[in-house]
Parts: C-alpha cells; structure tokens; sequence
C-alpha cells in the first residue's frame, strides 16, 4: 500500500499555497507603493511650479538689493534677507554647541537608561510646535523688554537642538567601537578621544544635521511673530538688540496685503525661500555622501 504524497505547507511552489494569487498581490502591492511616490513627487511639483509660476516675475536684481521701507521699492527684500542671515547665524551658535554636547553625553557618557530618557525627551522637544516655543519666549522674555532678534534666534535655538542632537547622537554611535579602545587602551582619557577621534570622524554626520536643521528653522514664521515681527527701524539693520525683519514674517505680511504687487512679492520671496532649502539639502546630502565614501573607504 503505498503512501499519499505529503505537501510541505511552507513549500510556495505547491499549487496549495496558491502562488498565482500571491504573484497578483505583490504585483499590486509594488504598483500602489509606486503609485504613492508619483503621488508624492507630483505634489512637490504642483507647490514648486506654482511658486515658481508666480513668482519667478518679480526676481530681479533690485528685489534683491532693494528695502521697502528704505528705498521706497515696495516688495524689496534686501533687509528681510539680512534678518534671516543674522537670526539664524545666532541660532546656530546657540544651539549647536548644546546640541553636540548633549548628542555626546547621550552616546558615550549615559547609561542605557539615562540615554534612552534623553532621547525620549528630544523626541517629544522636536515634536513640540514651533508656535508653543515662541509664545514661550514671548511670555518669559519678550514680556517687558520688547521684541529683538536675540530672542527670535533663541526661539530658532530651541527648535535647532533637538534636530542637531538627535542627528549627532546616531551618528557618534556609528563610529566604529574599536577607534574608541585603541585610543582608550594607550591611556587617552575619554574626553581627549572624543575630541580627537570620534568627532573628526563622525564631522560629516554633524555638519549634515547642522545643514538640515538650518534649512527647517529658516522658515520658520511662528515663534518670530511672538518674538522678532514689530520692527521700528528702516531699512537694513545689524542691532540685534531691536526686532529685525525675516523672510518668513515679510513672505506672511505680503501675503495679507490685498495689492497686487505685494502678493506677487510675497510668491517671489517664497521662491528665495525654498531655493534656499533645496541648497541646504543639497549641501546635507553632499556632506551624507561624502562622509558614506570615506566609511566605505572608497
């Protein structure tokens, strides 16, 4: 008498595994991811050819060089630009010196406990909205003194360090663990390695998370409103002590304007903005891939 043929259950060549219709839904499956990126990448271009549509018309030299309030030009974004450059600059020097001291303690200082709660906490800090930071800042700050541009890049530092940290922190953990002993094991105390060796090596990392939270927080408009938006001087300033004007909070104030000319001027400022966010993207996705080839070696 002989045996019935056993089917193998996790075979997926038996016909009872119905491999025709498992061939179908990942044939669907691969066509509806594919179908989501289009649907992406479409978006991105409907809002870049919109911008670029309407306000590629008003890009010209004087729109550049030119102040509203100064040389008359209605639309000129000479002294919003200067802003932005001087309340980010500060930004960053606030924020990423704490962020990279904060990314090191977390990887080679803390316990598994202690860094896991730190993370947590950067987590929930870099999920915190931009506008609850400049109220923040506002009603401990701004309250009683005015607004200035120092205190509009605290609100931009505050919204940098958990971006800046984060991206350090697994980056440093990166760093191949025997750099760290061989340093160690020649009697190199551990600050001294860190400087020496695991920051030079994981700089790239570092300059990436710089770069992209510089492109995040330069458009930013919320906490600026609360903290740098009612400005009393004309034309360009340096005084980081009074409010000076930004890109985000000019692109808002032309945007409500009901002329014409000042939409029109307000599209041509956002079209600077995101130009500026596609070259600090650029600019982390160079340093990404450059520091990938020297990992790699290659």
């Amino acid at each position: 008498m002989s045996n019935p043929e056993i089917i193998d259950p996790y075979d997926i060549t038996s016909g009872s595994n119905n491999l025709g219709r498992r061939k179908r839904v990942e044939k669907l499956m691969g066509f509806l991811a594919l179908l989501s990126a289009l649907f992406a990448v479409a978006l991105l271009a409907l809002v870049l050819g919109t911008v670029l549509l309407k306000g590629i018309s008003e890009i010209k030299i004087s729109f550049f060089t030119n102040s509203a309030a100064l040389f008359g030009e209605v639309g000129g974004i000479a002294d919003a630009l200067v802003g932005s450059a001087i309340i980010v600059g500060l930004a960053m020097i606030l924020a990423v010196p704490i962020a990279i001291l904060v990314a090191i303690y977390i990887a080679e200082y803390a316990g598994p406990k202690a860094a896991s709660f730190f993370r947590v906490m950067l987590d929930i800090l870099n999920g915190v909205p931009a506008i609850i930071i400049g109220i923040f800042i506002y009603g401990l700050l701004v309250v009683g003194s005015g607004q200035s541009a120092i205190y509009g890049a605290m609100s931009l530092a505050i919204l940098m360090i958990p971006l800046v940290a984060r991206a350090t922190q697994e980056v440093l953990e990166l760093v191949p663990r025997h750099l760290r002993e061989a340093s160690l094991a020649l009697g190199v105390p551990r600050w001294r390695t860190v400087y020496s060796i695991v920051l030079p090596t994981a700089i790239g990392g570092i300059l990436t998370g710089v770069v992209i939270a510089v492109a995040r927080v330069a458009g930013e408009t919320a906490p600026l409103l609360f903290t740098s938006s009612i400005v009393t001087q004309s034309g360009v300033s340096f005084d980081i002590h009074e409010a000076l004007p930004t890109l985000p909070v000019r692109i808002f104030t032309l945007s409500e304007s009901p002329a014409p000319s000042d939409q029109a001027a307000a599209w041509a400022a956002a079209l600077v903005l995101i130009a500026f966010v596609l070259v600090m993207n650029i600019l982390a996705k160079f340093f990404a891939g450059r520091k990938r080839k020297q990992l790699e070696g290659v």
